[in-house]
């Protein structure tokens, strides 16, 4: 019994060392600029802005292939913050300002046809073929990819209510 247990240790042990010289020679350095600019993306991995996930996009503006004005749903602020990150100008003009939006289906409208439960990135819509769907609002990030392609046009893209956990006092109004 005591063999066993000291046995298993120092393969553990070995292995633990053997994990530890790999992961130190084998580690892919990445752009920290990239990684910066992730983190000011709000991570939604909606695919707004014509990428597949906020990684390959922070890739994409780090390495000068996008805008900073790319992301919809980070808005005006999310683009200053870049641009003040890569030391370039922005314009603004082109760039509005949404109210978060998350989808809603009307299910006397539904048919359940999945078009809108396949083009989800997020899994935010419930349902099955030939029954009724809905969505779970915690999970949608407003992308409105599943509003486009609705044959019944049963979805509805609705503002997010503040709720007691969501609100936040409102700036005062600057004086003139």
């Amino acid at each position: 019994m005591i063999a066993a247990i000291l046995i298993i240790t120092v393969m553990g042990l070995v292995m633990g060392a053997m994990l530890g010289i790999a992961a130190k020679y084998l580690a892919v350095e990445g752009n920290p600029l990239a990684a910066e600019i992730e983190e000011l993306l709000p991570g939604s991995q909606c695919g707004q802005c014509g990428y597949p996930g906020c990684t390959p996009a922070a890739e994409a503006v780090a390495e000068g292939e996008a805008s900073v004005t790319m992301c919809p749903p980070g808005g005006k602020a999310l683009a200053e913050a870049l641009a003040d990150k890569l030391g370039v100008s922005v314009d603004l003009s082109d760039v509005e300002e949404k109210a978060p939006m998350v989808a809603f289906i009307h299910e006397n409208l539904c048919i359940g046809c999945t078009k809108c439960f396949k083009r989800c990135p997020t899994d935010a819509v419930i349902g099955g073929p030939k029954q009724i769907h809905a969505v779970f609002a915690d999970a949608c990030t407003g992308c409105e990819k599943c509003f486009g392609v609705c044959p019944t046009e049963c979805i509805e893209m609705r503002e997010v209510k503040p709720t007691l956990q969501t609100w936040y006092w409102p700036e005062p109004a600057k004086a003139a």
